[in-house]
């Protein structure tokens, strides 16, 4: 999954990608580079981060998804939002599934607009919401307790008629450094839910601060993740960097299969 950041400040490539042409641009070169998705978010999650106002980001969305639609038509298309009408705006302009850091927390018509749109949907575990994520972090045990979570909202998306569901156990929201590696050290654990699971550790703080670099210098670093995660059950990488994701994957294949 390649990222397409439509917003000015993320943590990473805000403000690169805010001109239609220039997001559309990104999101081919992610699939000629070898990506099988293409997620478009118009709302910064970091860390500290306000909710955004759903019309300000649909205004910035729908620019970009339409020319993306356009030019793009093999795309398959995933759109980052925790707002019902924006993940309702953007399906009845060719996106193909949404991607909530929520998991319908925020927006509860989230869930119902994904029953009614009958679409793949990207449920992600955060301990809070993204202005409040980090301020000291506590869980009763770590694993579980995120693993309760997801059986709660899966129980309640097939009860609505969803089972197309990829599971995101969310590094990097609502975990501190040590509970971010805890979490990918105990990751196959959630294959007891027989769903696709995607992680998303692309150039993340929890490389920067061991390493005691900027984003800028965490590629190599995400890699790293990225093949741990790999061995243990991923099934779809989010990421800012394609290539050198697809050349793990590849890798990791060539591997598996020789050993």
């Amino acid at each position: 999954m390649g990222v397409v950041n439509i917003t000015p400040d993320s943590f990473y490539d805000g403000g690169r990608y805010l001109r239609p042409w220039d997001a559309t641009k990104l999101a081919e070169k992610h699939l000629s580079e070898g990506a099988s998705i293409i997620d478009i978010g118009a709302a910064s999650s970091r860390p500290g981060a306000p909710i955004t106002d759903p019309r300000e980001e649909q205004e910035r969305l729908l620019p970009s998804l339409k020319m993306i639609v356009q030019h793009v038509p093999n795309a398959i298309i995933s759109v980052d939002t925790y707002h019902a009408s924006t993940a309702r705006v953007a399906l009845e302009n060719g996106a193909h599934m949404i991607n909530d850091i929520s998991a319908g927390s925020i927006d509860p018509a989230m869930l119902e607009t994904v029953a009614r749109y009958n679409v793949p949907y990207i449920i992600m575990h955060m301990q809070g919401r993204p202005g409040n994520m980090q301020d000291h972090p506590a869980y009763n045990n770590l694993v579980k307790d995120i693993a309760l979570f997801f059986s709660e909202k899966i129980n309640m998306l097939k009860s609505l008629g969803v089972h197309d569901i990829i599971i995101d156990p969310g590094f990097g929201f609502g975990k501190t450094l040590e509970h971010n590696y805890q979490l990918l050290a105990n990751l196959e654990y959630f294959s007891i839910f027989d769903m696709p699971l995607m992680v998303g550790f692309s150039r993340k703080s929890m490389i920067s601060k061991v390493l005691g670099t900027k984003p800028e210098q965490a590629l190599n670093g995400t890699t790293v993740l990225n093949t741990l995660a790999l061995e243990k059950g991923a099934d779809i990488l989010r990421v800012h960097d394609v290539r050198e994701a697809m050349e793990a994957i590849e890798i990791m294949a060539f591997y598996n299969n020789n050993k």
